[in-house]
């Protein structure tokens, strides 16, 4: 590979995770640096709607540097930067409450970590709470061709000894020294970048704070990723969506929703409801019309069932449910059926120079009672239908392009098979980092290979093809109690451990949860589907073996 195609790829790999505008060789506007000691200043009554005001205006100017950033500084792969790494889940609170280990999906981006292949490069990594020093050898051994102790002292971990389940950045921000800290570490923010799992007002606010740009989407266009966003945004692009309802604010219109849909359709047998800003299917509820004749179903007759709605998140009941919908609206909409029925997902990357690209397809692993939970993906996504869904995603794309949204983000597709071929649904957008968004990062940092949108493959720089299977929910009884030490002992001991010669093997993440919450996940690389799977079951079958001494 020339130096020219190893820089642009770099340059590829760090935007597909929203990291473009790192090395900063410009100077932060006067006007946003002066707002940004404003919002710095202790909040009152009298000047809380002043600072809201200064920290938009601040995070714009910053966000307004960026495209000559990524035209001019970051090729440059000796130039200094400071990438500010925060992992944030900053979602439902409640919703999130109901994912097993959540607070260390945190760990999902020490993938983030292999920037510092780049030799000038810092990175700073904030987490609830700490992470073990073995994780973080075990990452930095995947650096290929750069010292451990040179990555080391170019890596700060910071903490805020928090494991409450409010967001990361809600902790950070209630942290006053931490905040001193992170600048003291940031140095020259002209030099300095942040990149979260997603960027909502707090991220926002966080950024002003610090004057720091965000590679990422603004949060006033969130609710284009909502589902009832997404919907609405997939019609005006002409995709098939199910037929169904959005916008629905509490639950009398979500009964008169259900009422018209069996109307609509009196041979219909299920529904799904969707809270409007879920995620990974945790939000989503099944209803069943099991019991109804033909059409003639009534509001009363619905009321009566929902609290025996089929909920995607464990430990969910009605009652909760229904707050949501109150706080945060819903979408309701037919349960697509079918005997052959898979899951595909587009991601797409709109840099800051307004160039728009299909970066991967996936085929989502859906898993639950009723097939609406994500627990990992297949990379690539079948032959059948992958640049059947990447171009008719682009449609949607365009449209978000035309709206301002910035950054890496996926279009899930429901796809069924039928005689004439196979029809997909649009299904939803995410306007985020997600769960299909770090193993094809690691993939990347790992093989320096590129995607052809052409094609729908990955090939690396000797023109081979690779394949992954990977999962972040990976969880057996059998696997509590075992240790990170334990993990990659075993890794090694049964070489299923990632080689780098043969661009093949296993990479492990959130492996903070193992011991407490016996899960894990895990990215499988071969050089075939097949393979990727075979890999994924083979080292099941090694854990489950192991787990039980």
């Amino acid at each position: 590979m020339t130096d020219n195609r190893r820089l642009l790829q770099i340059t590829d790999v760090l935007s597909g995770f929203n990291i473009q505008a790192t090395a900063i060789s410009y100077p932060i506007p006067r006007d946003a640096q002066a707002l940004t000691e404003t919002i710095e200043v202790g909040v009152t009554d009298k000047s809380r709607n002043q600072n809201a005001e200064n920290e938009i205006e601040v995070f714009a100017r910053l966000q307004s540097g960026l495209p000559d950033l990524f035209r001019n500084v970051f090729p440059d792969r000796l130039h200094p930067r400071t990438v500010l790494v925060v992992p944030s889940l900053t979602l439902d609170e409640q919703v999130l409450s109901k994912v097993t280990g959540a607070h260390h999906y945190e760990e999902r981006m020490l993938c983030m970590l292999q920037l510092l292949r780049m030799p000038n490069t810092k990175v700073i990594y904030v987490t609830s709470q700490p992470i073990a020093e073995c994780i973080v050898d075990y990452y930095l051994h995947l650096l290929p061709g750069v010292p451990h102790q040179h990555a080391r002292e170019r890596l700060t971990l910071l903490s805020c000894y928090d494991g409450s389940s409010r967001a990361l950045t809600q902790k950070i921000l209630d942290r006053p020294r931490l905040l001193s800290r992170i600048k003291a570490v940031l140095g020259n923010r002209s030099l300095a970048h942040m990149t979260c799992f997603n960027v909502s007002p707090l991220e926002r606010r966080l950024a002003a704070t610090l004057g720091v740009p965000i590679y990422g989407c603004d949060p006033e266009l969130q609710h284009l990723g909502s589902k009832s966003g997404s919907r609405k945004l997939f019609r005006e692009a002409g995709l098939l969506v199910a037929d169904g309802f959005e916008d629905l604010a509490d639950e009398q219109e979500l009964i008169q929703a259900l009422v018209d849909l069996k109307t609509r359709n009196p041979d219909l047998d299920r529904a799904v409801i969707k809270l409007n800003e879920g995620f990974s299917g945790e939000g989503n509820a099944v209803f069943s019309f099991n019991g109804a004749e033909g059409s003639s179903v009534t509001g009363g007759w619905i009321a009566d069932r929902l609290p025996n709605l089929e909920f995607i998140a464990n430990d969910m009941d009605w009652e909760l449910f229904r707050s949501k919908i109150d706080e945060m609206g819903c979408v309701v909409e037919t349960y697509i059926s079918g005997t052959d029925k898979r899951s595909p997902s587009v991601q797409y990357r709109i840099d800051p120079t307004g160039n728009l690209h299909p970066v991967s397809t996936h085929d989502q692993l859906l898993g639950g009672d009723e097939g609406q939970a994500f627990l990992g993906c297949s990379f690539p996504a079948n032959e059948d239908y992958r640049l059947d869904v990447q171009n008719s995603g682009m449609a949607a794309a365009r449209l978000l392009h035309e709206q301002g949204v910035l950054g890496r983000f996926g279009i899930d597709f429901i796809s069924v098979r039928e005689d004439s071929g196979w029809r997909h649904y649009a299904s939803e957008i995410n306007l985020r980092k997600g769960g299909t968004t770090h193993p094809f990062i690691m993939l990347q940092f790992l093989t320096d290979g590129t995607y052809d949108a052409e094609t729908g493959l990955f090939r690396t720089p000797g023109g081979h093809a690779r394949y992954y299977y990977a999962t972040d929910n990976l969880e057996s009884e059998r696997y509590r109690g075992l240790t990170p030490e334990d993990l990659i002992d075993i890794a090694v001991r049964h070489d299923i451990h990632f080689h780098g010669a043969a661009q093949r093997g296993v990479v492990f993440h959130l492996i903070g949860a193992l011991s407490e919450f016996g899960k894990l996940g895990m990215v499988c690389v071969g050089n075939s589907h097949e393979e990727a799977e075979r890999l994924y079951r083979e080292t099941v079958d090694i854990l489950d073996k192991e787990g039980c001494r």
